[in-house]
């Protein structure tokens, strides 16, 4: 079966079943691996950068052989089976469903005016304290959520897999797994995490700059703002720390007309993010429904493009 083909079964899977509870992840498989290498690595190495480094290879290295071996053992049961493995690995690195959940979640529980249920579902999607966080900084959460996980759960996915397959799916989630782990800017892993930290910026270069763009697109068929969404996100793209999460950060406030950024709490120290976007209206619940429309749309339109391309260099 043609690899366009496959991604496209994998798409559908995810978009009906999400992550089943209680199923075994990869991504979960991976976390255990470099965490294991990480104990093992600091252990026998002192210098902390080079530690990190042997522990992004061999994470990268298991993680492709795993899944190299796996396809080719099923395929040569039968083609068939090697198939379906495919579209199974690709299947675990995509995550619309659960992003949308998410966040409808949240949404759900703004609207039956229960805050606190509505703090504790978005503590799922975001790392930053979120027990006293108002209705309006819930919303703001959930739409930056959206906006940057748009690319990290679904665009950057779609992108490595349509360029290498299974394999390149994988690999994108473990290097985004490891900078989720080690990518922190603290004494434990300003060294140890430099690597992973540096690697999820590359592979999330090209991702983000195309993916941002298609929010404005996907801004104009839902009729919101897609001139104001550009403009935003040439302004105010690269006011972030990150050098790609402020992109469609961006872009998705131009198209909804309001702010992000701001005051955020972490473990109960502030942390000041720079604000993106123009207040022209008041952050609501309701931006967090058409956040989600915006990322659904964009995921779609993204998937089309590269489905074509794939399709017409491959013929």
């Amino acid at each position: 079966m043609k690899l366009e083909w496959q991604i496209l079964i994998a798409l559908g899977i995810d978009l009906i079943l999400g992550d089943p509870k209680n199923f075994p992840h990869p991504v979960q498989w991976i976390g255990a691996l470099a965490s294991g290498l990480e104990e093992w690595t600091r252990k026998i190495i002192k210098d902390q950068y080079l530690a990190g480094s042997i522990t992004v290879i061999f994470t990268l290295v298991i993680t492709i052989l795993s899944v190299v071996i796996t396809i080719d053992g099923f395929s040569r049961i039968h083609p068939l089976f090697g198939d379906v493995i495919s579209i199974l690995i690709l299947y675990t690195t995509f995550a619309v469903n659960d992003l949308r959940n998410h966040a409808f979640e949240v949404y759900t529980a703004l609207n039956k005016g229960t805050l606190q249920e509505a703090r504790e579902k978005l503590s799922k999607m975001v790392g930053r304290d979120t027990a006293s966080m108002n209705e309006e900084e819930v919303s703001r959460a959930c739409v930056e959520s959206v906006a940057e996980n748009t690319v990290d759960g679904i665009t950057a996915p779609l992108f490595f897999a349509f360029l290498a397959g299974p394999v390149g799916a994988m690999v994108y989630k473990a290097i985004n797994t490891m900078d989720s782990m080690f990518g922190y800017k603290n004494s434990r892993y300003l060294h140890f995490g430099s690597v992973p930290a540096r690697l999820d910026d590359l592979f999330n270069y090209l991702p983000a700059r195309i993916t941002a763009p298609l929010t404005a697109l996907s801004a104009a068929i839902l009729r919101m703002n897609p001139k104001k969404s550009l403009r935003i996100m040439r302004r105010d793209g690269k006011k972030h720390a990150s050098p790609n999460a402020g992109l469609n950060e961006a872009a998705v406030a131009g198209a909804l007309g309001v702010q992000l950024g701001g005051d955020n709490f972490y473990k109960g120290k502030l942390s000041k993010s720079p604000l993106i976007g123009d207040p022209e209206k008041a952050l609501k619940k309701e931006h967090i429904l058409s956040a989600t429309r915006l990322m659904l749309y964009t995921s779609e339109i993204f998937f089309i493009l590269f489905f074509v391309l794939r399709s017409v260099l491959g013929s």
